[in-house]
């Protein structure tokens, strides 16, 4: 993906603090050095819809606020190129499933750079990946936490103590959901109903590696948990994802990693996307109600239009698309730009510190685009005369647009 040019702010921006699902506070960030991220990617069976978009820009946020509140950040993400649901697909439309994966990745990666999503440092997918989730699994197996079923491979999740603490759900809870999300609670053989596979024996017909375990392929969950304990080490600043992951995607993750890194915590704070609906229902490839990134920026819509529909929701917020809330945001833009123009206008510093302040205390782009709003409302005298009293102005909110809001406007 292509990286941005970044605008650097002669404002610095405040520490950043994020909701932490695991103890439902307000945490605020504190890397010592680099700030470091992993932020869930996709599995490339089907192209970038709007629920994608909102969690990766979401993430950006966070992104640009340490990078604002000077920080170097590193930033992994995984695409889960080998997955049942990818396979399933490519059986389904007769395509090669390799092809498939790059061919969705790519357009993947066009998506986010027309919506200025700063690229991982690390883009790494699960079959790049498999050498060292075999060696994880090599060492969760040496202490002891899993034993075979058939051919696979499964982890014992009481083998953490902790586990539970990531989602704060019951155990009912957990067997309710598990099985909508990947699970197989009800295998013969399992020890625990909620015990997650590691690694699938070899299958007909679909592709295997060999490793000491025999052939096969990885688990889900163990591919993140290798991925990010190597580029980012333990107990890491923030781990991301939309709020479906949070059971059993991270709750099984961070249990891999503290057993094998015993006194470790996997993530310092878990930070989690809401989700996006179309039609009365969260959008999703099985419901068939998505709303792709490529097909609005291929019908001439101003890919800045989409992203600032985007930024006028809390990230942690469930919420609903509409048409009528790209067109209002292709009329803002409009708005903003005529103010920007005129080169002079109202005080801008005093905008820039409100947007920092707000995309620090919880990512709160809704409260950062208001304050522009009335910035440009002053600007072009909508409520009363005009100020164009900071003839610096459009300098200044120009660079803090795309600094910490994306916006390349």
């Amino acid at each position: 993906m292509a990286v941005p040019e970044i605008p650097a702010l002669s404002v610095p921006g405040p520490p950043v603090a994020v909701r932490d699902t695991a103890s439902g506070d307000l945490v605020t960030t504190d890397p010592e050095g680099t700030a470091r991220l992993y932020v869930c990617g996709i599995t490339p069976y089907d192209a970038t819809h709007l629920g994608h978009a909102a969690t990766y820009v979401g993430f950006d946020l966070l992104n640009r606020a340490w990078r604002n509140a000077g920080h170097d950040v590193t930033y992994v993400q995984n695409v889960t190129d080998v997955d049942d649901p990818l396979l399933e697909r490519a059986a389904k439309v007769d395509v090669d499933w390799v092809e498939l994966a790059e061919r969705e990745t790519e357009l993947f990666r066009q998506d986010m750079t027309a919506l200025r999503v700063i690229p991982p440092q690390h883009y790494i997918g699960a079959v790049e990946a498999i050498p060292i989730i075999i060696e994880l699994i090599q060492r969760l197996d040496s202490l002891g936490v899993l034993y075979r079923v058939d051919d696979d491979l499964y982890y014992s999740v009481t083998a953490d103590p902790a586990f539970g603490e990531v989602s704060g759900w019951d155990r009912d809870e957990m067997l309710r959901i598990f099985p909508e999300r990947g699970g197989d609670p009800d295998r013969e053989g399992k020890k625990d109903p909620l015990d997650c596979v590691v690694w699938l024996g070899k299958r007909p017909g679909e592709p295997s590696w060999d490793s000491p375990f025999g052939p096969g392929r990885p688990g889900w969950h163990i591919e993140c948990t290798a991925i990010a304990m190597t580029y980012l080490g333990a107990a890491f600043d923030v781990q991301g994802g939309g709020s479906d992951l949070v059971f059993p995607h991270h709750e099984m993750g961070a249990g891999h990693a503290q057993v094998a890194v015993p006194g470790a915590k996997f993530a310092q704070a878990y930070a989690h996307a809401g989700m996006v609906a179309y039609d009365g229902e969260k959008m999703s490839k099985s419901r068939g109600n998505l709303v792709f990134v490529s097909a609005l920026r291929h019908s001439d819509v101003d890919p800045m239009a989409i992203r600032l529909a985007l930024l006028r929701h809390h990230y942690r917020a469930n919420w609903e698309w509409t048409d009528d809330q790209l067109w209002t945001a292709v009329d803002t833009l409009a708005r903003w730009r005529q103010a920007l123009s005129l080169g002079a206008g109202a005080p801008a510093r005093p905008v820039v510190e409100e947007i920092l302040a707000a995309l620090a205390d919880d990512l709160d782009a809704p409260r950062a685009t208001a304050a522009v709003d009335r910035w440009v409302a002053a600007t072009l005298g909508t409520d009363g005369l005009a100020d164009t009293s900071d003839p610096d102005a459009a300098v200044t909110m120009l660079a803090a647009l795309d600094a910490a809001l994306g916006l390349a406007v």
